[in-house]
């Protein structure tokens, strides 16, 4: 009866949540710790735990289905990882390839016309991850309705710095004039996989770092972070639904931010303030009502 009332309370909590939700982020990015410390609470193996965590790991992409994230990644094995005892490491090759090879063979992924792509430095992997991966991304490689890429044998440092010797190779021979490196040099360079920035990065397991986790994408973008306490395999729903609350309010305190700094700027420049008074409007509804009257007193603000 209780645990009837509990998950009665929690159906409902959930329901609260979405009501309260008004924008999704695009790009979702989750590093899922914590399957081992899980397992070991539960007096199971470690491959125990990296099963059950896969379980969550398919509830999640239903989630982000159902919120219309249109690009989700996430971190199923760092370079780090090599480093882990051969008979798990081979535990969670084994996982990795039949979920690929399960994804993409799934109606769901073929009815939501998600794509599969795999990032990394993936030929330290196993020839038959390998194979799974190549097999996932071909059978995918027509869709763009949500990219779902899976972080293997990924290290943001190792991608940060084969692009930078990309770069350093293309000016020693000639083909690259090095006043030309820009921003979109680099992005060119990194690994084939995330279409956009990340918006938020969640963190499952109760550390509070990101560990060299898309740091491209996500940092250069001021992503919101998600850090909870629930190993992965306890993520729930409402877990997810609380890290998008997060989300949102720092993207309204991002708004907010620009909105007052183009206010100061056309206030303080006047007329030559002309990428500032675009920025207020776009972003003058994140201003209070007090600061939208001044807005519309001291400023003529033309929409973009």
């Amino acid at each position: 009866m209780l645990r009837r009332a509990r998950a009665l309370a929690q159906s409902a909590y959930e329901r609260l949540l979405e009501r309260e939700l008004s924008d999704a982020p695009s790009h979702v990015a989750v590093i899922q710790d914590g399957n081992r410390r899980y397992a070991r609470e539960q007096g199971a193996d470690k491959t125990e735990g990296h099963r059950e965590g896969a379980k969550t790991t398919e509830a999640l992409l239903r989630w982000c289905e159902d919120l219309a994230v249109e690009e989700v990644t996430l971190y199923a094995f760092s370079t780090e990882n090599f480093d882990r005892p051969p008979e798990e490491r081979e535990h969670i090759f084994d996982l990795v390839e039949r979920k690929l090879r399960k994804f993409a063979d799934a109606d769901r992924v073929h009815d939501n016309e998600v794509r599969i792509r795999a990032i990394g430095e993936t030929e330290m992997l196993p020839d038959r991850v390998r194979d799974a991966i190549d097999y996932a991304e071909d059978r995918t490689a027509a869709y763009d309705k949500l990219y779902l890429n899976v972080a293997l044998a990924y290290g943001g440092r190792a991608e940060l710095l084969g692009a930078t010797r990309d770069i350093a190779r293309a000016v020693d021979d000639g083909e690259l004039d090095p006043e030309s490196v820009d921003a979109d040099t680099i992005e060119g360079r990194l690994y084939e996989g995330p279409t956009r920035d990340v918006d938020l990065i969640v963190r499952t397991g109760g550390d509070e770092r990101t560990s060299n986790f898309l740091p491209w994408h996500a940092k250069g973008n001021e992503a919101a972070v998600y850090f909870c306490a629930p190993y992965w395999p306890e993520f729930r729903k409402i877990d997810f639904l609380r890290a998008i609350r997060t989300y949102e309010h720092r993207a309204e305190s991002w708004r907010r931010t620009r909105a007052r700094r183009a206010l100061t700027l056309v206030r303080a420049l006047g007329p030559e303030a002309s990428q500032a008074r675009r920025i207020l409007g776009r972003f003058r509804d994140a201003l209070t009502r007090q600061e939208r009257e001044a807005v519309e007193d001291d400023v003529d603000v033309v929409a973009d």
